[in-house]
């Protein structure tokens, strides 16, 4: 019980972590209507999310006591086994892999439904930070640039296959990572010039070999033509054509009538009182974003974001005042993963992005992400919990060689 001692522990990360799961539960209660509608009760969806954020929150405790050098040990093996689990994604005819709404994303073993990518984004993030933090001279950051660079390009293939925008965000996470690890600008905008060129290249194809002929696209990545056709919507400029209620657009469509609604007054229409949640498909999962801001209007939405931008904010405190350069990294690098993702879905929500299916950290239904995203916290106030323990020894090695040193008197 001495190892679970509160007194470390980072109350200001619990602080963000409770405040993100209030707001997750009350918006839980205010989207979940389609799914009580469809189950004819409310203990079946809710009360399976309910039992995934207590999970959560059990796991993140507990986590924070697992000391930094096992976490970055077990990075490796999980993205071993995530890695394998996300290309057997590819394989046409797996009996483990499940398919939701077109997607091949979701692997089902022992009765139990989850997302690889997930755990292949937490795992990368650690293995490439504790390979970053091996520099220690100007040849090694070319060396683990290149290697870091393999291992990310081998995770992320078979995620882009399935959903092009995760693979998109972890290649983000990991340009950050290198800035911060002060790898050479040569190497990194190389790799992001190559990437825009590659992507530019593939869209051009797409486009117009399969999208715009209305040709059928087969393989492993058929869901290309998908992303293609949601950027071409978002850009599109269709004048009233663009408020015509479509199969295609419907979530657009009553997401900006819910944001409508909300920002009509700064504290919206008030929890409980949505009603586009009853019309808006999956309003608890990709759009929960419009739901919250239809309920609480702009104050909520501006008290969210800052939720999610102290998350990082703290996370660089502690990470400035950290001598353990792999716990830093990993430390910024989840942060950032889980920042990022929400500034993403809150863009795609309010109209400013094409339709990208990332979840609202903590927020969104979806087990694995609750679960995932509570692990990212635990080893963020882990690292942080390490650092007030060191800084306490060392308050107490400084006080014990006071309390040694010889008293000298002057006559």
């Amino acid at each position: 019980m001495k190892k679970l001692n509160l007194q470390n522990i980072d109350r200001t990360f619990w602080g963000l972590f409770i405040a993100l799961i209030i707001v997750a539960i009350i918006a839980l209660f205010s989207a979940s209507s389609t799914l009580v509608y469809m189950h004819h009760s409310a203990l079946g969806p809710i009360g399976q999310q309910m039992f995934f954020i207590v999970l959560g929150i059990i796991a993140a405790f507990l986590i924070q006591y697992v000391p930094t050098y096992w976490v970055r040990f077990g990075g490796y093996i999980l993205l071993g086994i995530s890695t394998l689990l996300v290309f057997s994604t590819m394989i046409p005819g797996n009996p483990m892999v499940v398919s939701i709404n077109g997607a091949a994303r979701w692997v089902r073993i022992a009765g139990i439904t989850f997302q690889p990518s997930e755990l292949a984004k937490l795992s990368l993030i650690i293995v490439v930070a504790d390979q970053l933090a091996r520099i220690h001279s100007e040849e090694d950051k070319k060396k683990y640039f290149y290697r870091t660079l393999i291992i990310s390009g081998i995770v992320m293939l078979p995620i882009m296959a399935s959903n092009l925008s995760t693979a998109v965000l972890i290649g983000l996470i990991v340009f950050f990572l290198w800035i911060l690890a002060r790898i050479p600008w040569k190497y990194t905008l190389s790799v992001i010039g190559i990437a825009v060129l590659v992507l530019g290249l593939g869209y051009a194809i797409v486009e117009f070999a399969f999208v715009r002929p209305h040709r059928e696209m087969h393989g492993p990545f058929k869901r290309a033509t998908t992303w293609v056709a949601r950027i071409d919507r978002h850009f599109a400029d269709d004048g009233k054509d663009k408020y015509t209620l479509t199969d295609e657009n419907i979530q657009e469509v009553y997401a900006s009538v819910a944001i409508a609604r909300g920002g009509a007054t700064p504290f919206g229409v008030f929890p409980g009182n949505s009603k586009e949640r009853d019309y808006l498909p999956l309003a608890f999962a990709d759009y929960i974003f419009a739901i919250i801001v239809e309920e609480s209007g702009f104050i909520g939405a501006f008290a969210l974001i800052f939720l999610y931008l102290a998350v990082l904010f703290r996370a660089c405190n502690v990470s400035s005042r950290y001598s353990d350069m792999p716990a830093m990294l990993m430390t910024m690098g989840l942060a950032l993963m889980i920042t990022c993702q929400a500034l993403i879905s809150m863009l795609v929500a309010v109209g400013l992005g094409p339709v990208t299916g990332q979840p609202l950290p903590l927020i969104s239904r979806g087990g694995t992400s609750v679960l995932i995203t509570s692990i990212y916290f635990g080893i963020i106030m882990g690292v942080s919990r390490e650092q007030i323990q060191l800084r306490e020894r060392v308050n107490e090695t400084i006080e014990e060689s006071l309390d040694d040193a010889p008293i000298v008197t002057l006559e």
